[in-house]
């Protein structure tokens, strides 16, 4: 029989990524497998190895038990919550609720090098504002145990006191192994921004220039968060920190608005031009498909300044074709989305198009937008008003008429770095959500400027204090204020947008730019999903050798998938293992009465019925998938292992070589 590839059920192996990451750039290093000779790569590498024992460098009690952590792949899942979420089906906004940790492993395959802006609100180890699991090693079980779902063995989540003699160790334990896997969902022209205050900022600095290195630190910006000061010591500290790290020198943030003169006046006012095209060349059509498209120009009708008009679709008049190359003509893309183009254009009356086109001396186009507001680099030091601590309390309670967490960030502070620091549909990641602030950050900011950025935000349910305000009002844990928060901001934005398309603004008051904003366009949905074990039975290696043991095991086996699994948990778990995004295009069809599930556009099939004969399989194969998995025990019968003979065989005449099973 033809062998058939097994689904993988883990998260990506960090380890073997890394090296074949150093195999590319050094085969000459390795032996057989990805076994590297470390004599021979001192030898590559000459003078650069360091090999004296005296080094410049962080360590701390714990440090290589982080890397093994890092390099420990999850067998955990994230289970779909249907009922608690908001537009499933067609919102890209993501609410998953977890141990960190191990989501971010969940998130290596689908989101590797795919996050744009990362905004981290971590613990600041004050000695009692973090929960920490006592085993790093067995994270997954851990965090079950803690939330209930299994019964527990001795492990535990603490708070970690600042009488520990390794008080500032088991924070950098918790930090370090989270950054790394971070760094990994960075896109090249990623950023991140991490709050802090005094207790770890020194510590925060130091193994962040070693995880993204010293030359991609960007900035530490200064919030004044009480200016009146807290009076710690004997100094009142009227400050926090938020520490600006790049992935690489491809990173380029966007500049804030100021008062300028305009160049230029039509029916809407003063503007100057400024080119449509983003400069940064690491953005492409490849990764940005929305952003990549042609204009059309009408070389026959300008304004008085000599400016031509422009179109989205090629007509006898519109026929010069305008892509977006860059000066040695290389794939760049445009800084606006095709829906917004085509909305700021108007053919009947050039007057109001917000979008133009100037000839270059060299004979080529470029394609200007009218800019009504001019920038300047952001400041280092933010003093806002609306950025004080006092004003993310106010937030909270406005929402839900009481306090139910305390000093949560204020929602002004995230926008302000979402804003210089994302593009149109970025994505942008919270592994520490607390309250929600920044998925309100995202929704708001999005409905200011219109664009359609996302979010993923991870909370670990952390149990509220019993007697608080939160715990009266019914959240027992931190992540279900997180839902409730995101539920009614969602709500909020959706009851008061009202747009006035005489003036072109809208009556919103956090919203102050001039741009129209359609509801339609808005995603004020979210997915839920939680973080569990496997809806597979995977076999653990660290079994007792002892024959009934073993023996007891195999016969669980035999059914390795746990009864009470959905097909929707099971499909999103192979999903988020076989590296699409957790908001991938689905299309569930019919064929031959059996439900199969199609990912982004045909690229993945995946077919979970308990049986499947010869029709379903040659259906699915004429589907040419990238990738097609079955059940393996949905080849039944006495003639088996001839279907799955005939399956392989089918999949490769159609050009399926990546056929698979669970």
């Amino acid at each position: 029989m033809s062998e058939i590839l097994k689904q993988e059920l883990t998260s990506m192996n960090i380890k073997e990524a890394q090296l074949e990451k150093l195999k590319s750039i050094f085969p000459e290093v390795f032996t057989e497998g990805l076994k590297v000779d470390w004599e021979k790569l001192k030898l590559t590498l000459g003078e650069s190895v360091d090999v004296g024992k005296e080094r410049y460098g962080m360590m701390w009690p714990g440090k290589a038990e982080c890397f093994k952590t890092i390099q420990e792949p999850s067998i955990g899942t994230l289970i779909p919550c249907r009922e608690e979420s908001i537009d499933f089906d067609n919102t890209q906004n993501l609410f998953i609720e977890g141990d960190n940790l191990e989501v971010l492993k969940l998130l290596q395959k689908s989101y590797l090098g795919k996050i744009k802006f990362m905004y981290f609100d971590p613990p600041y180890n004050t000695g009692k504002d973090f929960i920490y699991p006592d085993n790093y090693s067995e994270s997954l079980d851990t965090y079950l145990e803690y939330t209930g779902q299994i019964s527990p063995d001795g492990k535990k989540f603490g708070t970690n006191t600042d009488t520990d003699g390794r008080f500032h160790s088991k924070w950098l334990n918790m930090m370090y192994p989270r950054l790394v896997l971070a760094k990994n969902l960075l896109s090249d022209d990623g950023v991140i921004f991490i709050s802090i205050d005094d207790n770890e900022v020194y510590n925060l600095r130091s193994i962040c220039n070693e995880i993204f290195g010293e030359d991609n630190f960007e900035a530490t910006i200064i919030p004044i968060v009480n200016p009146g000061g807290r009076d710690y010591k004997q100094v009142a500290i009227t400050n926090e920190y938020m520490l600006v790290y790049s992935k690489s020198d491809s990173m380029q943030l966007n500049e804030l608005e100021k008062e300028v003169d305009f160049q230029f006046n039509d029916l809407l006012g003063g503007y100057n031009v400024r080119d449509l095209r983003n400069r940064n060349p690491k953005f492409h059509s490849g990764n940005r498909p929305n952003l990549f498209y042609p204009f059309y120009v009408n070389e026959n009708v300008k304004d008085a300044n000599g400016y031509c008009n422009v179109s989205i679709e090629r007509t006898e008049e519109f026929s010069i074709e305008v892509k977006p190359y860059n000066s040695v003509g290389r794939e760049s893309v445009w800084r606006w989305g095709i829906e917004k183009a085509r909305h700021n254009i108007f053919l009947g009356d050039f007057e109001k198009s917000q979008i133009l086109a100037k000839k270059k001396n060299d004979g080529g186009w470029i394609i200007l937008e009218k800019n009504r507001r001019s920038t300047t680099k952001v400041k280092s030091v933010w003093d806002e008003t609306e950025m004080r601590t006092e004003n993310g309390t106010r937030e909270i309670r406005k929402l839900f008429n009481q306090t139910v967490f305390d000093h949560p960030k204020p929602v002004e502070l995230i926008k302000k770095a979402v804003k210089i620091g994302t593009n149109e549909e970025d994505i942008i990641l919270d592994i520490f959500a607390g309250s929600g602030s920044t998925a309100q950050a995202v929704m708001e900011q999005n409905a200011n400027d219109g664009l359609n950025r996302k979010f993923i935000c991870i909370q670990i349910p952390e149990p509220t204090i019993e007697n608080s305000e939160a715990y009266k009002a019914g959240y027992m844990n931190i992540s279900d204020i997180t839902k409730a928060r995101i539920e009614r901001v969602s709500q909020k934005i959706s009851n008061k947008i009202s747009i006035d398309n005489t003036n072109n603004r809208n009556k919103l008051d956090f919203f102050k730019e001039k741009d129209e904003v359609n509801k339609d366009n808005l995603d004020l949905g979210y997915k839920v999903f939680k973080l569990s074990k496997s809806n597979f039975k995977l076999w653990d290696s660290a079994l007792v050798k002892e024959p009934a043991v073993i023996q007891s095991k195999l016969f669980e086996h035999i059914e390795h998938i746990t009864q009470e699994t959905e097909q929707e948990a099971i499909f999103y778990e192979l999903l988020l293992k076989s590296g699409f995004e957790l908001t991938s295009c689905i299309e569930k069809r019919t064929l031959f009465g059996k439900t199969i599930f199609s990912i982004a556009e045909g690229q993945l099939i995946v077919c979970l019925e308990d049986e499947v004969d010869l029709e379903v399989i040659k259906a699915i194969a004429t589907m040419r998938p990238s990738r097609a998995v079955f059940l393996d025990n949905s080849f039944k019968g006495p003639n088996a292992d001839a279907l799955k003979t005939n399956a392989v065989q089918i999949m490769k005449s159609n050009g399926v070589l990546n056929f698979r099973t669970i």
